[in-house]
């Protein structure tokens, strides 16, 4: 093998892998959300997911990048494992387009004719466009120009390698060494973390001759199950969901090319019928693409039914403690039919959320809890008040009382502030650390300030209203006094502009926060009398506690 034919085969890899990369960059950005809304709102069921799954993938061209996002979907509550799993099994059917690619197109036509024009067009829109958006089409334009190049040079050194050792690589095709083929492709995928690139690899060689349809179809095999190295390697430090869904597309693969082996034979010729049939049995790569997608939907027939016993499965590994606090404790989907019994049940997962939430502030405050665990337990508080809301927004309404169609809405706000406040808590504790460097002054304004966030972190607000007031009033003169102590600083020149802003932004979390963790535990107390008087809670659930901007200029 000549440096030539190297330099050849190694520059159409990169020159590939670099097209894949702003392919699905470009496309994401000039897709903007809607691709994120696609996937939120079109995943009802796990069947759903599969469909979107091939779309949204077959369009950004990155399996790797659909999971991702399907992940902060499952963490934020939006979708179960059951419907992420579902998009996770479409993405494996999905990645089949780039063979279709290559096979159809980028094999079957004069490269550089079809390369440079898009090259420059996408250029061009990338340089003359002033919108983000279509800088992003700019980008996904010249990397579809780049993924022909690249694959006009593999298509060359393969080409090149096919000639020159032609007697023995069709011995070793001949001998029968599945397992090694299989080895090749998952090599070549754990190299470039792209099946992709690697069954494009796989579709030249066998495109020039480099080695048989049979060696072909297991380096196939084998690429596609490389792919779960990247999924394997993104959950070091991942989050539970993240490593759930990623097990799943790992025992996705697995069974799918376990299947694929155990009737290889049977498959092959499967293809072979199925290539006559559509006119393309005289291309190894067309009939290659065919077998890719064709044993990955019958990983999707097979696995997909079993989805539901999966996700329990699943659901018992990689538990945490910020998971279990994230998870409702009282609400079950069963009371929905009974408004009465469900606001019951809403009152006591509200007060354990409320528990959850005064704890993070306390150690926010001062507790041994590290910033990114105080994180990842505010990041609980929201999942749970998103099941709080998911719960409420089920409950039947027919023949639903007034008072309780108003115990609703005050509870839907009150699990909103709830999660407003668990959301300034690192906030809290970076204003704490940053006490320690301030001089005497500063210092002691800001010590007052947290004394009175302590004060006002006491469990009890059923008292009278009155109290609660002055408590508020009390904190709103501490962040006034504190806040006039750092601007009188900065005037001096004892502090610099940027720790002043950090500063001021950590006294209105701190203000901010204690002020909708006492709206809400009030709007709960007074709901009695809230719903006396109107059906909307807000204006008599918690009159005058906050308000959402600083009370002075």
């Amino acid at each position: 093998m000549d440096v030539n034919t190297v330099i050849h085969a190694l520059g159409g890899l990169a020159m590939f892998i670099l097209a894949m990369r702003l392919m699905t960059d470009g496309l994401m950005l000039f897709a903007g959300n809607h691709l994120k809304q696609l996937l939120g709102s079109w995943t009802s069921t796990p069947w759903r997911g599969v469909g979107v799954g091939i779309l949204v993938t077959g369009v950004v061209q990155s399996s790797a990048a659909v999971i991702i996002a399907a992940i902060g979907f499952v963490n934020a509550g939006i979708l179960t494992l059951r419907q992420a799993m579902g998009v996770a099994f479409g993405t494996n059917v999905g990645t089949t387009i780039t063979a279709w690619l290559v096979s159809l197109i980028g094999l079957g036509l004069q490269l550089d004719a079809l390369a440079l024009p898009i090259l420059t067009l996408g250029v061009c829109v990338r340089l003359f466009s002033s919108s983000i958006r279509w800088k992003g089409l700019g980008d996904a334009l010249t990397g579809f120009a780049l993924f022909f190049l690249g694959l006009a040079l593999l298509k060359d050194a393969f080409g090149g390698l096919a000639q020159t050792y032609s007697a023995e690589l069709g011995s070793y095709s001949t001998a029968g060494s599945l397992t090694g083929m299989i080895l090749v492709g998952f090599t070549a995928t754990l190299l470039t973390q792209s099946s992709s690139a690697a069954i494009a690899i796989v579709l030249t060689a066998a495109s020039g001759g480099a080695m048989s349809f049979e060696s072909a179809a297991a380096a196939v095999i084998g690429a596609n199950l490389g792919s779960t190295s990247t999924a394997a390697l993104a959950t070091f430090r991942a989050t539970p969901a993240a490593k759930r869904l990623a097990l799943s597309h790992i025992v996705f693969n697995l069974v799918a090319g376990a299947i694929a082996l155990l009737i290889l034979p049977l498959l092959l010729k499967l293809v072979a019928l199925l290539g006559d049939w559509i006119n393309v049995e005289g291309s190894p790569a067309a009939l290659l693409a065919l077998f890719h997608s064709l044993f990955n939907i019958l990983g999707v027939a097979i696995m997909l039914p079993l989805t539901g016993v999966l996700a329990r499965q699943l659901e018992k590994l990689f538990r945490s403690a910020e998971e279990d606090m994230g998870r409702p404790r009282y609400l079950d989907a069963t009371l929905s039919n009974t408004p009465t019994l469900a606001v019951s049940a809403l009152h006591k997962e509200l007060a354990r959320l409320s528990d959850i939430l005064v704890s993070l502030l306390r150690d926010a405050l001062g507790g041994a809890r590290s910033t990114p665990e105080l994180t990842r337990r505010a990041q609980a508080i929201q999942t749970l008040g998103v099941a709080i809301g998911n719960f409420i927004t089920g409950v039947r309404p027919e023949a639903m009382e007034r008072n309780t169609a108003n115990e609703l809405a005050a509870a839907l706000y009150a699990a909103r502030y709830y999660q407003e406040s668990a959301q300034l808590a690192p906030g809290l504790r970076r204003l704490v650390q940053e006490r320690a460097q301030l001089a005497e002054p500063e210092a002691n304004a800001l010590g007052k300030l947290l004394e009175q966030v302590e004060r006002c972190l006491e469990p009890d607000l059923s008292g009278e209203e009155a109290q609660v007031k002055q408590l508020i009033e009390a904190l709103r003169n501490a962040h006034r006094e504190a806040r006039r102590q750092l601007l009188e600083a900065a005037v001096t020149g004892k502090l610099e502009v940027a720790t002043l802003e950090r500063l001021l932004e950590g006294l209105d979390f701190s203000r901010r926060a204690i002020e909708l963790r006492v709206k809400a535990g009030q709007l709960l107390v007074n709901r009695d009398e809230a719903q006396a008087t109107t059906p909307h809670p807000l204006p008599d659930a918690a009159p005058d506690i906050t308000t959402n901007q600083p009370t002075e200029n």
